[in-house]
């Protein structure tokens, strides 16, 4: 006879979902994950390894039972450090169509060494309409402004190889206003 467990599961699909920081010995499915996420870039296996040990608290995965489903990374900038960039989303195939970028990136706000960021940063290329997606429903979620402008541009940044970066930016925000929306 299955377990009350067992029965949640199977009623919830998200009753064995969890979000955690990552530790050093997810980068190797970390990668993996962003190998199958075009067009994500592939950081090196170092990097990933680097953004687990080093800024776990701006990173954060899913899991699917033991399996990870999902990946955001960020940081704090130095130049802005009431900002929270948002520097790479990876969702599996089967965490897609659940929300789970959004809901990855609620939960990272909401850890308390989040608790003075006032806007939400990341830069999206013209022609990512669900990252764009994401981003407005962020926005829409906190009752917030989305301003995007030109960050990294096409020929002065990129010498013509990689199209324009915008900078998409949410906010102003407020912790408590963070851990009312959060689900």
């Amino acid at each position: 006879m299955p377990s009350q467990t067992d029965l949640n599961a199977q009623r919830s699909p998200q009753a064995a979902l969890r979000f955690r920081p990552p530790v050093s010995t997810d980068g190797p499915a970390i990668t993996a994950l962003i190998s199958r996420c075009p067009p994500l870039d592939r950081n090196s296996a170092y990097c990933n390894l680097i953004q687990c040990a080093h800024f776990a608290d701006q990173c954060v995965v899913a899991e699917l039972g033991d399996r990870i489903i999902g990946w955001v990374s960020g940081h704090r900038p130095a130049s802005d450090p009431r900002a929270f960039f948002v520097w790479q989303v990876a969702v599996a195939a089967e965490g897609r169509g659940r929300g789970l970028a959004n809901q990855m990136i609620k939960s990272l706000l909401t850890r308390s060494a989040q608790h003075d960021v006032t806007h939400l940063i990341t830069t999206i290329t013209d022609n990512n309409k669900a990252s764009w997606a994401l981003f407005r429903s962020l926005a829409r979620d906190w009752g917030a402004e989305l301003e995007r402008s030109a960050l990294f541009e096409r020929e002065a940044h990129f010498a013509g190889a990689y199209p324009t970066e915008y900078q998409a930016r949410i906010g102003p925000l407020t912790f408590s206003k963070l851990q009312n929306v959060q689900g």
